[in-house]
Protein backbone atom coordinates (compact mmCIF):
# COMPACT_ATOMS: atom_id res chain seq x y z
CA UNK A 1 0.00 0.00 0.00
CA UNK A 2 1.57 3.20 -0.99
CA UNK A 3 0.38 6.67 -0.17
CA UNK A 4 0.45 9.27 -2.77
CA UNK A 5 -0.27 12.82 -3.50
CA UNK A 6 -1.31 13.74 -7.09
CA UNK A 7 -2.24 17.22 -8.54
CA UNK A 8 -4.16 18.06 -11.54
CA UNK A 9 -3.12 21.89 -12.71
CA UNK A 10 -5.32 23.09 -15.28
CA UNK A 11 -6.43 26.33 -17.06
CA UNK A 12 -9.08 26.70 -14.70
CA UNK A 13 -8.59 24.86 -10.92
CA UNK A 14 -6.22 23.07 -9.13
CA UNK A 15 -7.15 20.28 -7.74
CA UNK A 16 -5.22 17.81 -4.81
CA UNK A 17 -6.12 14.03 -4.34
CA UNK A 18 -4.52 11.83 -1.43
CA UNK A 19 -4.95 8.36 -1.38
CA UNK A 20 -3.86 4.91 -0.55
CA UNK A 21 -2.81 2.77 -3.70
CA UNK A 22 -2.03 -0.40 -3.70
CA UNK A 23 -1.14 -1.98 -6.50
CA UNK A 24 -4.28 -3.25 -7.96
CA UNK A 25 -5.99 -1.06 -9.73
CA UNK A 26 -8.11 0.49 -6.63
CA UNK A 27 -7.46 3.18 -4.44
CA UNK A 28 -9.11 4.91 -1.06
CA UNK A 29 -9.34 8.50 -1.06
CA UNK A 30 -8.14 10.08 2.04
CA UNK A 31 -8.64 13.61 0.86
CA UNK A 32 -9.54 15.55 -1.81
CA UNK A 33 -9.35 19.06 -2.79
CA UNK A 34 -9.92 21.87 -5.27
CA UNK A 35 -9.40 25.70 -5.53
CA UNK A 36 -10.42 28.08 -8.76
CA UNK A 37 -7.02 29.69 -9.78
CA UNK A 38 -7.71 30.66 -13.65
CA UNK A 39 -4.05 29.96 -14.19
CA UNK A 40 -5.11 30.39 -17.93
CA UNK A 41 -7.07 33.63 -17.23
CA UNK A 42 -6.07 36.06 -20.54
CA UNK A 43 -3.48 33.29 -21.93
CA UNK A 44 -5.45 32.86 -25.02
CA UNK A 45 -4.65 36.44 -25.74
CA UNK A 46 -1.11 37.62 -24.22
CA UNK A 47 0.40 33.87 -24.80
CA UNK A 48 1.55 33.77 -21.21
CA UNK A 49 0.62 33.31 -17.49
CA UNK A 50 -0.22 36.45 -15.77
CA UNK A 51 1.82 37.32 -12.83
CA UNK A 52 -1.42 37.47 -10.45
CA UNK A 53 -2.61 34.08 -11.71
CA UNK A 54 0.87 32.41 -11.35
CA UNK A 55 0.60 33.86 -7.78
CA UNK A 56 -2.70 32.23 -6.77
CA UNK A 57 -1.06 28.92 -8.22
CA UNK A 58 1.53 28.73 -6.70
CA UNK A 59 -0.11 29.63 -3.42
CA UNK A 60 -2.52 27.18 -3.51
CA UNK A 61 0.62 24.78 -4.89
CA UNK A 62 2.62 25.72 -1.38
CA UNK A 63 -0.36 24.42 0.60
CA UNK A 64 -0.85 21.33 -1.35
CA UNK A 65 2.71 20.60 -0.73
CA UNK A 66 2.35 21.17 2.96
CA UNK A 67 -1.28 18.94 3.38
CA UNK A 68 0.95 15.96 1.14
CA UNK A 69 3.70 16.52 4.44
CA UNK A 70 0.74 16.30 7.03
CA UNK A 71 -0.97 13.49 5.59
CA UNK A 72 2.55 11.49 4.89
CA UNK A 73 2.72 10.79 1.33
CA UNK A 74 5.30 9.02 0.02
CA UNK A 75 5.01 9.98 -3.99
CA UNK A 76 3.77 12.96 -5.42
CA UNK A 77 2.80 13.38 -8.75
CA UNK A 78 2.17 16.92 -10.53
CA UNK A 79 0.64 16.74 -13.81
CA UNK A 80 -0.07 20.41 -15.37
CA UNK A 81 -2.49 20.26 -18.61
CA UNK A 82 -3.37 22.74 -21.08
CA UNK A 83 -2.58 26.67 -20.03
CA UNK A 84 0.85 25.08 -18.84
CA UNK A 85 1.14 23.45 -22.45
CA UNK A 86 0.75 26.96 -23.88
CA UNK A 87 1.98 29.60 -21.74
CA UNK A 88 5.32 31.12 -23.11
CA UNK A 89 6.98 31.29 -19.78
CA UNK A 90 5.84 28.09 -18.69
CA UNK A 91 9.23 27.63 -17.37
CA UNK A 92 9.12 30.01 -14.46
CA UNK A 93 5.71 28.00 -13.35
CA UNK A 94 7.56 24.92 -13.47
CA UNK A 95 10.35 26.36 -11.35
CA UNK A 96 8.01 27.41 -8.76
CA UNK A 97 6.12 24.08 -8.47
CA UNK A 98 9.33 22.42 -8.06
CA UNK A 99 10.37 25.10 -5.31
CA UNK A 100 7.05 24.46 -3.58
CA UNK A 101 7.06 20.78 -3.37
CA UNK A 102 11.19 20.44 -2.73
CA UNK A 103 11.14 18.14 -0.17
CA UNK A 104 9.48 15.24 -2.25
CA UNK A 105 11.59 16.27 -5.29
CA UNK A 106 8.90 16.54 -7.55
CA UNK A 107 9.48 17.12 -11.20
CA UNK A 108 6.10 19.21 -12.68
CA UNK A 109 5.05 17.35 -15.97
CA UNK A 110 3.16 19.77 -18.84
CA UNK A 111 2.02 16.80 -20.65
CA UNK A 112 0.61 16.22 -23.81
CA UNK A 113 -2.98 16.57 -24.39
CA UNK A 114 -2.67 12.52 -25.28
CA UNK A 115 -1.20 11.78 -21.86
CA UNK A 116 -3.46 13.87 -20.20
CA UNK A 117 -6.60 12.14 -22.25
CA UNK A 118 -5.16 8.60 -21.05
CA UNK A 119 -4.82 9.53 -17.56
CA UNK A 120 -8.45 11.00 -17.77
CA UNK A 121 -9.47 7.72 -19.11
CA UNK A 122 -7.76 5.81 -16.40
CA UNK A 123 -9.23 7.07 -13.74
CA UNK A 124 -12.77 7.73 -15.03
CA UNK A 125 -13.40 4.19 -15.91
CA UNK A 126 -11.81 2.46 -13.09
CA UNK A 127 -14.20 0.01 -11.26
CA UNK A 128 -16.91 0.45 -13.32
CA UNK A 129 -18.76 -2.19 -14.68
CA UNK A 130 -21.42 -3.70 -16.25
CA UNK A 131 -21.58 -0.77 -18.84
CA UNK A 132 -22.08 -0.83 -22.60
CA UNK A 133 -18.81 -0.83 -24.39
CA UNK A 134 -17.07 1.34 -25.98
CA UNK A 135 -16.81 4.02 -23.21
CA UNK A 136 -15.91 7.71 -25.46
CA UNK A 137 -14.51 9.99 -22.00
CA UNK A 138 -14.90 13.61 -22.90
CA UNK A 139 -12.96 15.93 -20.08
CA UNK A 140 -14.20 19.47 -20.38
CA UNK A 141 -11.36 21.75 -19.17
CA UNK A 142 -10.93 25.31 -18.68
CA UNK A 143 -8.32 25.35 -21.85
CA UNK A 144 -8.86 22.05 -23.95
CA UNK A 145 -11.33 19.17 -23.79
CA UNK A 146 -9.88 15.90 -24.55
CA UNK A 147 -11.81 12.63 -26.22
CA UNK A 148 -11.21 9.04 -25.74
CA UNK A 149 -12.01 5.93 -26.72
CA UNK A 150 -11.55 2.85 -25.10
CA UNK A 151 -12.50 -0.64 -23.18
CA UNK A 152 -11.88 -2.68 -20.38
CA UNK A 153 -9.89 -5.15 -22.15
CA UNK A 154 -7.61 -3.33 -24.11
CA UNK A 155 -7.63 0.14 -22.78
CA UNK A 156 -7.13 3.18 -25.22
CA UNK A 157 -8.08 3.06 -28.84
CA UNK A 158 -8.09 6.34 -29.83
CA UNK A 159 -7.81 9.77 -28.07
CA UNK A 160 -7.69 13.61 -29.15
CA UNK A 161 -7.13 16.90 -27.80
CA UNK A 162 -8.61 20.28 -29.35
CA UNK A 163 -8.23 23.81 -27.95
CA UNK A 164 -11.83 24.33 -26.96
CA UNK A 165 -12.33 24.92 -23.15
CA UNK A 166 -14.95 26.51 -20.49
CA UNK A 167 -12.37 29.71 -19.96
CA UNK A 168 -11.08 29.45 -23.98
CA UNK A 169 -14.31 30.15 -25.05
CA UNK A 170 -15.76 32.50 -23.12
CA UNK A 171 -12.86 34.79 -23.46
CA UNK A 172 -13.04 34.49 -26.60
CA UNK A 173 -16.89 34.85 -27.59
CA UNK A 174 -18.94 34.76 -24.75
CA UNK A 175 -18.34 38.04 -23.05
CA UNK A 176 -22.12 39.59 -22.66
CA UNK A 177 -24.16 38.67 -19.54
CA UNK A 178 -26.39 36.83 -20.85
CA UNK A 179 -24.37 36.18 -24.09
CA UNK A 180 -25.82 37.37 -27.25
CA UNK A 181 -27.11 34.96 -30.02
CA UNK A 182 -24.23 36.19 -32.58
CA UNK A 183 -21.74 35.43 -29.64
CA UNK A 184 -23.08 32.14 -29.14
CA UNK A 185 -23.07 31.13 -32.91
CA UNK A 186 -19.40 31.84 -32.97
CA UNK A 187 -18.52 29.74 -30.00
CA UNK A 188 -20.44 27.31 -31.34
CA UNK A 189 -18.55 27.43 -34.58
CA UNK A 190 -15.56 26.61 -32.89
CA UNK A 191 -16.84 24.04 -31.11
CA UNK A 192 -18.25 22.25 -34.05
CA UNK A 193 -15.51 22.47 -35.72
CA UNK A 194 -13.12 20.89 -33.07
CA UNK A 195 -15.37 18.09 -32.80
CA UNK A 196 -15.67 17.30 -36.56
CA UNK A 197 -11.87 17.21 -36.18
CA UNK A 198 -12.19 14.76 -33.18
CA UNK A 199 -13.91 12.64 -35.19
CA UNK A 200 -11.10 12.01 -37.80
CA UNK A 201 -9.58 10.29 -35.36
CA UNK A 202 -11.90 9.22 -32.65
CA UNK A 203 -15.43 7.24 -33.88
CA UNK A 204 -18.24 8.61 -32.75
CA UNK A 205 -20.43 6.53 -34.36
CA UNK A 206 -20.31 3.66 -32.19
CA UNK A 207 -20.10 4.31 -28.73
CA UNK A 208 -21.60 1.80 -26.05
CA UNK A 209 -21.28 4.83 -23.16
CA UNK A 210 -20.67 8.33 -23.27
CA UNK A 211 -18.53 9.54 -19.87
CA UNK A 212 -18.39 13.42 -19.22
CA UNK A 213 -15.65 14.36 -16.63
CA UNK A 214 -14.75 17.68 -14.77
CA UNK A 215 -16.84 20.78 -13.40
CA UNK A 216 -18.73 21.70 -16.64
CA UNK A 217 -20.00 18.26 -16.98
CA UNK A 218 -21.01 17.84 -12.80
CA UNK A 219 -22.61 21.06 -12.64
CA UNK A 220 -24.56 20.58 -15.78
CA UNK A 221 -25.58 16.87 -14.55
CA UNK A 222 -26.44 18.78 -10.05
CA UNK A 223 -28.36 21.69 -12.57
CA UNK A 224 -30.31 18.53 -14.44
CA UNK A 225 -30.84 16.80 -11.21
CA UNK A 226 -32.32 20.05 -9.05
CA UNK A 227 -29.62 18.87 -6.17
CA UNK A 228 -30.13 21.52 -2.92
CA UNK A 229 -26.70 21.33 -2.96
CA UNK A 230 -23.47 20.14 -4.91
CA UNK A 231 -23.58 16.64 -3.74
CA UNK A 232 -20.49 14.63 -5.03
CA UNK A 233 -22.57 11.04 -4.43
CA UNK A 234 -25.23 11.79 -6.15
CA UNK A 235 -23.91 13.02 -9.78
CA UNK A 236 -20.96 10.42 -9.50
CA UNK A 237 -22.33 7.65 -11.74
CA UNK A 238 -25.50 9.65 -12.50
CA UNK A 239 -27.03 9.00 -15.77
CA UNK A 240 -29.17 11.33 -17.85
CA UNK A 241 -31.47 11.17 -20.77
CA UNK A 242 -30.29 12.88 -23.66
CA UNK A 243 -33.02 15.66 -23.69
CA UNK A 244 -32.42 16.09 -19.76
CA UNK A 245 -29.18 16.96 -20.18
CA UNK A 246 -29.58 19.08 -23.21
CA UNK A 247 -32.20 21.46 -21.34
CA UNK A 248 -29.99 21.56 -18.77
CA UNK A 249 -26.96 23.13 -20.59
CA UNK A 250 -29.12 25.72 -22.70
CA UNK A 251 -30.75 26.83 -19.62
CA UNK A 252 -27.15 26.97 -17.99
CA UNK A 253 -25.60 28.62 -21.27
CA UNK A 254 -28.45 31.12 -21.85
CA UNK A 255 -28.91 32.37 -18.03
CA UNK A 256 -27.50 35.50 -16.36
CA UNK A 257 -24.61 34.95 -14.22
CA UNK A 258 -26.52 36.57 -11.26
CA UNK A 259 -28.94 33.64 -11.43
CA UNK A 260 -26.32 30.81 -11.69
CA UNK A 261 -24.33 32.27 -9.04
CA UNK A 262 -27.72 31.97 -7.13
CA UNK A 263 -27.55 27.93 -7.56
CA UNK A 264 -26.96 26.15 -4.18
CA UNK A 265 -24.70 23.88 -6.79
CA UNK A 266 -22.45 26.15 -8.80
CA UNK A 267 -18.85 27.29 -7.06
CA UNK A 268 -18.41 30.85 -7.52
CA UNK A 269 -15.22 30.32 -9.97
CA UNK A 270 -17.44 28.53 -12.32
CA UNK A 271 -19.90 31.40 -12.18
CA UNK A 272 -18.72 32.98 -15.41
CA UNK A 273 -17.69 29.48 -17.65
CA UNK A 274 -20.01 27.51 -16.81
CA UNK A 275 -22.09 28.94 -20.00
CA UNK A 276 -19.42 27.77 -22.16
CA UNK A 277 -18.40 24.45 -20.88
CA UNK A 278 -22.17 24.00 -21.06
CA UNK A 279 -22.00 24.94 -24.77
CA UNK A 280 -19.37 22.43 -25.06
CA UNK A 281 -20.83 19.19 -23.37
CA UNK A 282 -24.42 20.15 -25.44
CA UNK A 283 -22.39 20.57 -28.52
CA UNK A 284 -20.96 16.49 -27.89
CA UNK A 285 -24.13 15.04 -26.60
CA UNK A 286 -25.86 16.00 -29.54
CA UNK A 287 -22.66 14.49 -31.52
CA UNK A 288 -22.86 11.44 -29.72
CA UNK A 289 -26.21 10.48 -29.63
CA UNK A 290 -26.91 11.24 -33.65
CA UNK A 291 -23.53 9.12 -34.36
CA UNK A 292 -23.94 6.60 -32.35
CA UNK A 293 -27.78 6.28 -31.09
CA UNK A 294 -27.50 6.79 -27.20
CA UNK A 295 -30.50 7.84 -25.29
CA UNK A 296 -28.61 8.46 -22.07
CA UNK A 297 -25.04 10.08 -20.84
CA UNK A 298 -23.11 9.18 -17.84
CA UNK A 299 -21.34 11.85 -15.54
CA UNK A 300 -18.07 10.66 -13.74
CA UNK A 301 -16.55 12.42 -10.24
CA UNK A 302 -13.44 10.17 -11.12
CA UNK A 303 -11.35 11.78 -13.86
CA UNK A 304 -7.54 12.47 -14.29
CA UNK A 305 -7.05 13.76 -10.42
CA UNK A 306 -7.62 9.74 -9.80
CA UNK A 307 -5.71 8.34 -12.95
CA UNK A 308 -2.60 10.24 -11.78
CA UNK A 309 -2.93 8.73 -8.20
CA UNK A 310 -3.09 5.36 -9.72
CA UNK A 311 -0.30 5.80 -12.13
CA UNK A 312 1.89 5.46 -8.58
CA UNK A 313 0.50 2.51 -7.55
Amino acid sequence: MTRVGAVDCGTNSIRLLIADVPGDGSLTEVTRQMQIVRLGEGIDATGAISPAAMERTLTAAREYAERCRQEGCETVRFVATSASRDASNSGDFVAGVRSAFGSFHVLPEVISGQEEAQLSFAGATAGLTGTPEPYLVVDIGGGSTEFVLGDSAGGVRAARSVDIGCVRMTERHLHDDPPTEDQVWAALSDIVRAVDDVAGDVDLSGVGTLIGLAGSVTTVTAHALGLPDYDRDRIHGAQLPVETALEACTDLLLSRRSVRGALPYMHAGRVDVIGAGALIWRTVVQRVAHDSGLRTVRTSETDILDGIALSQG
